[in-house]
């Protein structure tokens, strides 16, 4: 029963000021508030004409209007009729790990609230006189907490209520008009409102940055699909065509073996009729020899004479003066001339070849290569950029002037408007454009000692803490301009600078190729300190400002 009441208690307050609802309303969201707490939320909100809601932050615009929501009004009267009586379960008594109500003697329950104003923590039971007596129900609850002594001040024993812009940290009211007298201070609970409304602007930001973010990998993805479509058809089409080209060298070949087999078959034949011409006329010539043989063996003087002229007869000799036994060269010209194709072929091939391989890498995601860095002044200054100084990012220590170019160090606090993008802790101020690409300019700096800095940081730098002074941060790399003892410095790290320091400082940065340079400028340009990394975002130029110190941007063009 009491976990049942528990839940209708927590059920029907508004989580503004924890209380019971009084004229409920219901916004579009579904999240119910009392109507006087939303209105003075939204009041609250007016400025930036956005309404939002305090439980899940979804915008409204314009302004919602606002109806008595009669059936939960009727609910929660019928809740404080009933009351919260009820006998506590064994699991409703504070454990080891719970907050444990202030008031309970003996075996304590659960705490259900604790009040800031009261420092104590309460049962539900015990609570009731928070929801009841007019004067508590202005007290502040919040859900149980152990911490609440953190709230008092050490000083003063008093509850801290106030926030002090100067020092960025709670106080109390004695603490003031003490030691905190002259200090920009506000209520705790208009800073937080404040601070939720930055916040808000914040979270606005970041999901536009999302949605642009979502939009690029969405982007990136169809040029990754369409990279690979055609990819796979050039392969497709490449495979054709070498296909082809090798069916037609196939034919080539084919036909040339056939032409050498022709000219083989007609050299052969012509050479074989010969052949058996000769044969023939060998074969003749032995008869003969045998018929003069059997002629010159007869003794009988009539037939021998009678004979000779018959056998003594040869036949005209075979013409053998077109016989030419040599080398031939007839194939090796068809070797040459065949060699000959390969060789243009090989040429044509690596010529193309060398057109594929550089129309290939225009498909490719482009690596940026470093170009030559310049040497002069002249050669600097065709990167000139022209950089301003954000107010909305200065301390407010800080005063600009020369339309925003020129930051000194005062000893009185600027009525700078608040803004989420200002500097709390440091002396220090970013440019308003954002850099990318090839860019230099020149800070012109003045005093004694650590008197300033030269920087870049990307945007997401931290304005408050110790992390968000330039250099001690892997979101920033800074050039302190120190006359006794110039550095480098970078996430906390710091390499001494060993040339001499001019009062004109120039800044280099090719941010594709990831280059950033110091120069000391006078008629010459020294380096002081050259960084060779991966920029991940654009970067703002930065400026740090000592006490009595100043630093002046410079931008001009050659020519």
């Amino acid at each position: 029963m009491a976990q049942k009441d528990q839940l209708d208690q927590e059920t029907f307050s508004c989580s503004i000021c924890l209380d019971l609802l009084k004229d409920p309303v219901t916004i579009s969201c579904g999240h119910s508030y009392c109507m006087s707490c939303i209105k003075g939320f939204w009041d609250g909100e007016d400025q930036r004409k956005i309404y939002s809601c305090p439980q899940c932050r979804q915008i409204f615009t314009p302004r919602p209007v606002l109806k008595k929501n009669t059936m939960l009004a009727a609910l929660v009267e019928q809740l404080k009729k009933t009351g919260l009586q009820a006998a506590p379960a064994d699991h409703c008594y504070a454990g080891p790990e719970d907050v444990a109500c202030d008031v309970c003697t003996g075996r304590k329950l659960k705490a259900f609230k604790s009040c800031l104003t009261c420092s104590a923590s309460y049962c539900e039971n015990h609570l009731q006189s928070h929801f009841e007596s007019t004067k508590l129900k202005k007290h502040k609850l919040v859900e149980p907490s152990e911490k609440l002594q953190e709230n008092i001040c050490s000083l003063h024993d008093e509850v801290m209520k106030m926030f002090c812009r100067t020092d960025q940290q709670i106080i109390c009211y004695l603490c003031s008009v003490d030691e905190h007298k002259g200090h920009d201070t506000v209520s705790a609970a208009a800073e937080i409102t404040e601070r939720q409304r930055e916040l808000e602007v914040s979270r606005l930001n970041i999901q536009q940055r999302i949605q642009d973010r979502e939009k690029d990998v969405k982007l990136l993805q169809q040029e990754v699909e369409a990279v690979s479509r055609f990819a796979d058809k050039a392969v497709e089409d490449s495979e054709k065509i070498f296909t082809q080209l090798i069916r037609l060298l196939q034919e080539r070949s084919s036909d040339v073996k056939q032409q050498i087999r022709s000219q083989q078959e007609t050299e052969v034949s012509g050479v074989k009729e010969l052949q058996e011409k000769l044969q023939q006329e060998i074969t003749e010539l032995k008869r003969k020899d045998a018929e003069l043989k059997q002629l010159s063996h007869t003794e009988d003087h009539n037939q021998f004479l009678h004979n000779y002229p018959s056998v003594s007869q040869l036949s005209e000799p075979t013409d053998s003066s077109s016989i030419n036994i040599r080398p031939r060269r007839d194939f090796e010209d068809v070797t040459a001339a065949v060699s000959k194709l390969r060789d243009k072929l090989q040429d044509i091939l690596r010529d193309k070849w060398t057109n594929i391989s550089l129309t290939e890498t225009e498909v490719k995601v482009p690596m940026p290569r470093p170009e030559p860095e310049p040497k002069t002044r002249a050669q600097f200054l065709k990167y000139s950029r022209k950089i301003t100084l954000d107010p909305n990012t200065a301390h407010t220590f800080l005063s600009l002037s020369e339309g925003n170019r020129k930051a000194e160090r005062m000893d009185q606090r600027q009525s700078y408007p608040r803004h989420p993008d200002r500097f709390t802790k440091y002396w220090q101020v970013l440019s308003r454009q954002s850099l990318t690409g090839r860019c230099y300019w020149e800070v012109k700096w003045s005093g004694e000692g650590a008197a300033a800095e030269v920087a870049v940081a990307y945007e997401d730098i931290n304005r408050a803490g110790g992390e968000s002074g330039f250099g001690f941060n892997n979101k920033s790399w800074s050039l302190v301009c120190d006359t006794d003892d110039p550095t480098f410095c970078f996430n906390h790290i710091k390499i001494p600078v060993s040339s001499p320091l001019s009062s004109r400082i120039g800044v280099y940065l090719d941010h594709s190729a990831g280059i950033l340079s110091f120069y000391s400028v006078t008629n010459t340009m020294t380096l002081l300190h050259r960084v060779q990394t991966t920029f991940t975002q654009p970067l703002h130029a930065g400026l740090y400002v000592a006490k009595e110190s100043t630093a002046e941007l410079f931008f001009q063009f050659c020519g």
